[in-house]
């Protein structure tokens, strides 16, 4: 795992590429430590997450994890995975900062949610997003079962999961499971504008509206419209927001500092 900063892009990349940045359970562990400080860095305004080499990510390595004589004790996925995989999906989706996301190659199981929780995620056309829980014999997990019919549908989300079927980075764009498909030469360039561009946004407001949409996921109208009302509560006291409206009146680009 590697991390560097770009003035307020911190940049992730998955740093495993002879298992295809597949994650060990360190490897989780560290990514949850990563996000989990870049959400109360005031430094960070936008995360990039990314992979080394030809692939984004191969998901868990069962391979490595599973290859102990000893048995688990009763429950321990139970146990372990809400902490695990299931914190960085949850991370991703819910830390108050922008993700883009951009897939090469393989992203499979737990790296493709990985790309689904991202806010935006950009993929290469022949990029492949697999979900092949069923196949192996085991039902799915790592959120796939709420993101995937909220992003491509019931009917297309039961092919992936239930058929096991792939989907290219294309077809991908065309369904709505990410923002857009990027050729492989232009993919780095577009993914860094993009997260520069949100990196310079008024950065309380965009993390209020992402909390916003998903709390309306799974609310009413009148509930999230006033759950919105508290978000402009609090949006109107920052820094941005006066910013914003200088910028109107004197008919300029605002000048956001992410406070």
């Amino acid at each position: 795992m590697r991390q560097t900063r770009n003035d307020s892009v911190l940049r992730i990349t998955l740093d495993r590429p002879a298992r295809r940045n597949s994650l060990s359970h360190k490897m989780i562990d560290e990514l949850v430590g990563i996000l989990t400080a870049a959400a109360s860095d005031d430094a960070v305004r936008a995360i990039h997450l990314t992979g080394s080499g030809g692939d984004f990510c191969a998901g868990a390595d069962w391979v490595t994890t599973n290859n102990s004589d000893r048995k688990p004790r009763p429950g321990n996925l139970v146990r372990r995975i809400p902490h695990a995989a299931n914190r960085v999906v949850e991370l991703l989706a819910t830390v108050q900062l922008p993700v883009v996301c951009t897939v090469r190659g393989w992203a499979v199981g737990l790296g493709a949610n990985l790309a689904l929780a991202a806010d935006f995620t950009l993929a290469t056309p022949d990029a492949t997003l697999w979900e092949p829980f069923v196949d192996r014999g085991f039902s799915p997990d790592s959120g796939s079962t709420w993101l995937l019919p909220r992003l491509a549908g019931v009917a297309r989300a039961k092919r992936m999961l239930l058929l096991g079927e792939k989907v290219t980075g294309a077809d991908a764009a065309d369904w709505g499971l990410i923002h857009q498909s990027v050729p492989d030469a232009e993919i780095d360039s577009a993914a860094d504008e993009l997260a520069t561009r949100l990196a310079a946004g008024p950065t309380v407001a965009i993390g209020l509206a992402k909390q916003a949409i998903h709390f309306g996921l799974h609310a009413t109208l009148p509930q999230s419209m006033a759950h919105e009302l508290s978000s402009l509560e609090l949006s109107c006291r920052t820094a941005d927001f006066k910013e914003g409206l200088a910028a109107f009146r004197a008919r300029r680009a605002p000048d956001f500092e992410g406070r």
